[in-house]
């Protein structure tokens, strides 16, 4: 029988994958207990009061819901205190899972919902060399595999740093590779330097809503051996981008914006840009989009290209205000 979910859950800490992942994990449980369960993605900006009331009431149908605020450092002060009020008497039909990245800024949110009895998921960022190593070590466990540690450095040394592409580099080599053992030619014969410049190139064009030229590069990506792992990546993190900058405080400028969003200023730029057409119900809608495609090239569906097609179709067709 399947594990319930907490009815409130606190996933806090700056590692947004392990984030994302704590996220996905609650979103299994509820859907594990009841197949029909509704996810709503929310993002802190953008919250209103009484959404929270409205989206956890029961339902005449007896639905349930999962009810996620992403960027939960940005919700008002009268949202935090109607959350932290719930918290304290959840209602039986619905999940609220809270994603707050740790710090100061909404720090009355996490010590409410604390002391109201929230689960709480830790999820703090990795920045040792070794921790780095350990994570590749453990993925390529997950997947059923083996790495050597040489090999495994040399993917670091490939990839880089950020656990997302990581990840996904490690879904792809233990995806290809035969055998059990994974080594270091079996790094230097799947990574592909191109498949991330190829997978951000298609995540660029969805986003900005030009389909045609997004099914474009998608199919030569795919041609040229591009992993549908990372295509996906490429995308969840377009989409992640947009989310964070367009529920970023307005107040915020330059070096204090990059500070608080953790992105380059050039990124910011270039995201802000791109966010022209987008709104919070069109982002939830990518979202979902994504972890949809996600998975199905891992194996929940048959056909990978019709997947990441459909997926950027969906993408694209989210955009508003056009």
């Amino acid at each position: 029988m399947a594990t319930q979910p907490a009815l409130v859950t606190l996933v806090v800490g700056d590692e947004e994958l392990l984030a994302d992942r704590a996220v996905a994990s609650v979103v299994a449980a509820a859907r594990a207990d009841d197949p029909e369960t509704k996810v709503h993605d929310l993002f802190g900006g953008k919250v209103e009061p009484g959404e929270l009331t409205r989206l956890t009431s029961p339902s005449l149908f007896g639905d349930r819901a999962v009810v996620v605020f992403r960027s939960a450092q940005d919700l008002g002060k009268d949202v935090i205190a109607e959350i932290v009020t719930y918290a304290k008497n959840p209602s039986e039909d619905a999940v609220v899972v809270l994603v707050h990245p740790g710090g100061v800024k909404g720090k009355a949110l996490v010590e409410g919902v604390k002391k109201a009895g929230a689960a709480v998921v830790t999820v703090t960022k990795i920045t040792k060399p070794g921790e780095r190593l350990d994570f590749v070590k453990n993925e390529i466990r997950h997947a059923g595999r083996t790495i050597s540690a040489d090999a495994a450095q040399a993917l670091l040394d490939a990839v880089g740093n950020d656990l997302r592409e990581l990840a996904a580099a490690c879904g792809q080599l233990a995806f290809d590779t035969p055998g059990k053992a994974i080594d270091e030619a079996a790094v230097a014969r799947y990574h592909r330097g191109r498949a991330e410049v190829s997978g951000f190139t298609v995540a660029d064009k969805a986003v900005e809503g030009r389909l045609g030229e997004a099914l474009e590069q998608l199919r030569w990506a795919l041609a040229t051996g591009v992993a549908p792992v990372l295509i996906v990546s490429a995308l969840a993190g377009g989409v992640r981008s947009l989310a964070k900058v367009g529920g970023a405080p307005r107040n915020l400028r330059g070096g204090q914006l990059a500070s608080h969003l953790g992105m380059p200023p050039w990124k910011i730029d270039r995201v802000k840009r791109q966010l022209n057409g987008w709104g919070p119900e069109g982002l939830a809608r990518a979202v979902q989009a994504v972890a949809t495609a996600d998975e199905q090239v891992k194996g929940g569906g048959t056909d990978p290209a019709y997947a990441l097609e459909r997926m950027v179709q969906l993408i694209v067709a989210s955009r508003t205000g056009r």
